[in-house]
């Protein structure tokens, strides 16, 4: 079995926190208006970069602004809106499918709980929890590559796969940080403890951080 990070106290966890509050704004790098963009970008940037959705979005959002406007656009068209985005042609499919959910079952307003959030097509739990924490405030745990690969590797959490993180995230991180944190975890990991080779030199929690290859 691998070798893993040494558990952060609680201590180092809410000095961890709170240094990254301290230097990070916890906001997304999805540009968006709307609930309903939020959603969009979100699916969109599966298996993609932020960059990659803001550019194909800059257009698509000043030509569909409502669920009826992407149906009225359609698949093919949308296909070609977002062509420059892997995965397109499913991502196409499921965009068009959502919007006639939110319209037919909800509405037109996008749900705010996750059970419906799911039930939207393309949207999973990450999705779901994105679009709770980013549209509607509430203290979720997005899992990202990059939330995985922080919280293991620093000792955050001993966790298996995306799933485990999240939940033992939510339990071990203070709830005064709770909220803003997987804002916090994902700049970190997007910035400064990158995959291949942490920029540890410059890290500002080098200090409460556990990771067997600490570059220090």
């Amino acid at each position: 079995m691998p070798k893993q990070a040494k558990l952060l106290s609680k201590g180092q966890i809410h000095e961890f926190f709170s240094i990254l509050a301290a230097n990070i704004v916890p906001e997304s790098e999805l540009k968006w208006g709307s609930n309903l963009d939020l959603v969009i970008a979100v699916v969109l940037s599966a298996q993609c970069t932020d960059k990659a959705v803001n550019k194909a979005t800059a257009a698509l959002f000043k030509k569909c602004r409502t669920t009826a406007d992407y149906i009225t656009l359609g698949e093919e068209n949308l296909r070609e809106a977002i062509r420059s985005i892997g995965l397109y042609k499913n991502k196409a499919k499921n965009i068009i499918g959502l919007c006639e959910r939110i319209q037919t079952v909800f509405g037109d307003v996008v749900p705010d709980n996750r059970e419906d959030l799911q039930s939207l097509t393309g949207v999973g739990r990450k999705t779901a929890n994105v679009v709770l924490n980013v549209a509607f405030g509430q203290a979720t745990m997005a899992v990202d590559t990059h939330i995985f690969r922080v919280s293991n590797r620093i000792g955050l959490v001993h966790a298996k796969n995306p799933d485990q993180t999240e939940l033992k995230l939510l339990k071990r991180i203070p709830d005064e940080f709770l909220k803003d944190a997987h804002h916090y975890l994902i700049l970190h990991g997007r910035y400064t403890c990158v995959a291949r080779t942490p920029k540890c030199e410059i890290c500002k929690v080098a200090h409460v951080c556990n990771a067997l290859e600490k570059q220090l």
